[in-house]
């Protein structure tokens, strides 16, 4: 195995785990932006406001992006299990 095997298969799992990220992350930016500007227009300096919002938007994100963070998941797997044979010499 060698140094530039291993920096590619770092780099993918880098970009994989970003892929997967992606959705939750600009859902709860996303959710994070519109309450806080709401707080911003309305002066209500409540903390906890944007807790449950960010928490459904998260799970309707899940809810509907889990099938295709399953799949790119499942094939990632199964495409870095078939490439041992290859790596181990």
């Amino acid at each position: 195995m060698t140094p530039e095997m291993v920096m590619t298969i770092a780099e993918r799992a880098l970009v994989i785990t970003l892929m997967l990220a992606a959705p939750m992350l600009l859902a709860a930016l996303v959710t994070g932006l519109v309450i806080g500007a709401f707080q911003a227009a309305t002066q209500i300096n409540e903390i906890t406001l944007s807790f449950i919002p960010k928490l459904a938007a998260i799970a309707t994100t899940l809810v509907i992006m889990g099938p295709w963070i399953i799949k790119v998941f499942v094939s990632y797997t199964r495409e870095l299990y078939t490439s041992i044979p290859g790596l181990v010499n």
